[in-house]
C-alpha cells in the first residue's frame, strides 16, 4: 500500500520512526470494517477503515524530541487521506509548537499566571503543564468516528483548568473533516490575557512553496506582529494553508471558525505555516470559577489545492 511507503520514510521525531507495530495495527484496523483507535507510544492513532493512519493524539513529550514545551497533548502527526503528513512538530524556528494544539502563553487562574504555550515570556512555564487523563473512541462505523479526550491543565499538582475535546472525524473526497470541540472550565475565575497570539494553532507542514487563501482567493498581507494585536489578519470564516512539496505534489490545512466562538481575529504567518486563530487579540477573555468556555473549530487536511467549495459549505453549515 502506497501508504507504508509515506509513513516509513517520515521520521516523527530525531531518532524515532514508525515502526512495525503501526503496521501490525493497522492490519488490526483493517479487519475491524470500521474506524479504530489503536495504543501506540505516547498516544493513540486514529485509523480509517481500511487501516490508513488519520492522527495520532500525543499524550506527552516523548524522550529525545526537540520539543521545549513543557506539554504535548496535540495533534501530532496528522495525515492527509494519501498518508502524507501535513504538520510540524518542534519546527526549528519555535521549538515549543506543536502540531495541532490549542494553549496560551499568558493567563490567569485565581492567583495563578501561567504559560502552557510554551513560550516562558511573559508568564512562568516552571510546573505548568497540560497532563492527559484519558483518549478514547466514543463511536465509529465505516465512515466516520469520535473520540474523547480529557486532559487537566496544571500548576504542580494543583488543577487549574479542565479540558474535555470531542473529535468527529471523516473524509470528504481528498479532504478529512475534523470537528473539535473543546471545553474548558476553570476551577478559579480565569482570564485570558489579552495578546496577540495563542488560542488553537496548526502549524502546516514547512516547504519552499507556501500560501495562505481565504474565501476571496490569495491573502497577500504583511506578517502580525507577536507583540501588537491589532496587526493581525482579519476575522474570516476560514484561512487555508497548503504547500508544495518537492515532488511538485500538494499538502495543506485550513480551519474554519466558528461563529460561537468569542469575536477572533488570526495571527497567521506564511513563513511559518502558521494559522491561529485568536480569541485573545480583541480583548481579554474572561470566565467565573466551573463557567466553562467552549471553543468549536473544523480543521480539514488535503492532498492538492485547497477544497474551497468544501471550506464554504462548512462555513455555511455552521451558520
Amino acid at each position: 500500500m502506497p501508504v507504508f511507503r509515506n509513513l516509513a520514510r517520515h521520521t516523527l521525531f530525531p531518532g524515532t520512526i514508525l515502526l512495525a507495530g503501526i503496521f501490525l495495527a493497522t492490519a488490526s484496523a483493517a479487519d475491524e470494517g470500521r474506524w479504530t483507535l489503536v495504543d501506540q507510544e505516547h498516544g493513540k492513532v486514529l485509523h480509517r477503515a481500511d487501516g490508513q493512519p488519520v492522527f495520532r493524539y500525543l499524550t506527552d513529550v516523548p524522550e529525545g524530541s526537540a520539543l521545549t514545551a513543557n506539554s504535548a497533548c496535540c495533534l501530532y502527526p496528522v495525515y492527509t487521506p494519501s498518508g502524507e503528513r501535513a504538520v510540524e512538530f518542534a519546527p526549528a524556528d519555535h521549538r515549543h509548537h506543536r502540531g495541532v494544539y490549542l494553549a496560551w502563553h499568558s493567563l490567569r487562574v485565581g492567583d495563578q499566571r501561567a504559560d502552557f504555550w510554551g513560550w516562558d515570556s511573559l508568564a512562568p512555564t516552571e510546573t505548568r503543564v497540560i497532563r492527559n487523563r484519558r483518549v478514547e473512541l466514543v463511536d465509529a462505523d465505516a465512515e466516520q468516528a469520535q473520540v474523547a479526550v480529557h486532559n487537566a491543565w496544571m500548576l504542580g499538582e494543583e488543577v487549574l483548568v479542565d479540558e474535555r475535546l470531542t473529535i468527529t472525524a471523516r473524509q470528504e473526497g481528498q479532504a478529512y473533516v475534523l470537528e473539535l470541540d473543546f471545553r474548558l472550565t476553570p476551577q478559579a475565575p480565569l482570564e485570558i490575557e489579552q495578546t496577540a497570539f495563542g488560542g488553537f494553532c496548526v502549524r502546516g507542514r514547512m516547504a519552499e512553496d507556501r500560501t495562505i487563501y481565504n474565501s476571496q482567493g490569495l491573502v497577500e498581507r504583511p506578517n502580525p506582529h507577536h507583540m501588537e494585536p491589532e496587526r493581525n489578519w482579519p476575522a474570516e470564516p476560514w484561512y487555508a494553508y497548503q504547500t508544495r512539496l518537492e515532488d511538485g505534489r500538494v499538502v495543506g490545512a485550513a480551519v474554519v471558525d466558528h461563529p460561537d466562538n468569542p469575536p477572533t481575529t488570526w495571527h497567521n504567518i506564511v513563513g511559518w505555516g502558521m494559522i491561529n486563530p485568536c480569541i485573545a487579540a480583541p480583548a481579554a477573555i474572561r470566565r467565573e470559577a466551573e463557567q466553562p468556555l467552549r471553543l468549536r473549530y473544523v480543521l480539514v487536511v488535503h492532498d492538492g489545492e485547497h477544497p474551497r467549495e468544501l471550506l464554504q459549505q462548512l462555513s455555511r453549515d455552521h451558520r
